[in-house]
């Protein structure tokens, strides 16, 4: 049987030194998803094509150190791809970058934190709604995850289901339709990988009024956010069963 295949939309690269140690974005996602999966990456900014959005049984977006708010042409193609991916019941799942990406192709509004920048660490606490969504009604009601965004949701896209907030960000998870979510934490990202993302972070989070040693502090583990992936990944596989 042909194996069921998921396209990773690569909308960024991580900073070099971090690359040079742990890979890329779409490395850590290949490690995250389940291997039952046939994976193919997609590098957006390269001007790599992704084809038609039926050609796949699942899709996944990266973070990106890009603004959805500067509406680069090759992130407006893409997010117009993912409305079209959406409309045709395809499961998405966008990750930082990628859930904003997601939020304006549908409709919703992206820009800048009012309060600046959220990372390292933080707890997301779950809406009720998520006791009955596919994706999420597994998880705990509360529970760690690794963070890091200047943008964010401003507001959802219509029709959409808020899923989760931290005490930061009001908009930590949603879905849209059966089977598009977009998540603002990171399930990608390792302790090892926050860790490292604070320490390149560490001047300007400073300068920014925030104490990089105590965010560097509070890292720890949060398995139950990386379980993200494998749980898209196995519903990704009922879904084309």
């Amino acid at each position: 049987m042909e194996k069921t295949r998921v396209l990773i939309l690569k909308t960024g690269t991580t900073y070099a030194d971090i690359r040079a140690r742990f890979g890329d974005f779409e490395d850590w996602f290949i490690r995250g998803l389940v291997p039952d999966l046939d994976l193919t990456v997609v590098n957006l900014p390269d001007g790599e094509q992704p084809g038609d959005p039926t050609e796949w049984d699942g899709i996944v977006v990266t973070g990106s150190p890009a603004m959805v708010s500067d509406r680069e042409d090759w992130s407006e193609n893409a997010a117009a791809w993912l409305a079209k991916a959406v409309d045709a019941g395809v499961p998405v799942l966008g990750v930082c970058y990628g859930h904003q990406l997601l939020a304006h192709a549908l409709g919703g509004e992206v820009g800048y934190h009012p309060k600046g920048r959220e990372t390292g660490t933080r707890i997301v606490e779950l809406y009720p709604e998520a006791g009955q969504d596919p994706l999420f009604n597994s998880m705990p009601k509360r529970f760690r995850a690794q963070l890091t965004h200047k943008q964010s949701v401003l507001r959802l896209p219509p029709d959409a289901v808020l899923l989760g907030k931290s005490d930061f960000e009001p908009h930590q998870a949603f879905r849209v339709g059966e089977c598009a979510w977009g998540v603002q934490f990171h399930p990608e990202f390792s302790d090892t990988i926050m860790r490292a993302y604070l320490e390149v972070q560490a001047p300007d989070l400073d300068r920014e009024g925030l104490d990089a040693q105590a965010l560097l502090n509070e890292v720890a583990p949060a398995p139950e956010a990386s379980g993200l992936l494998q749980r898209f990944s196995e519903l990704v596989l009922k879904n084309r069963a």
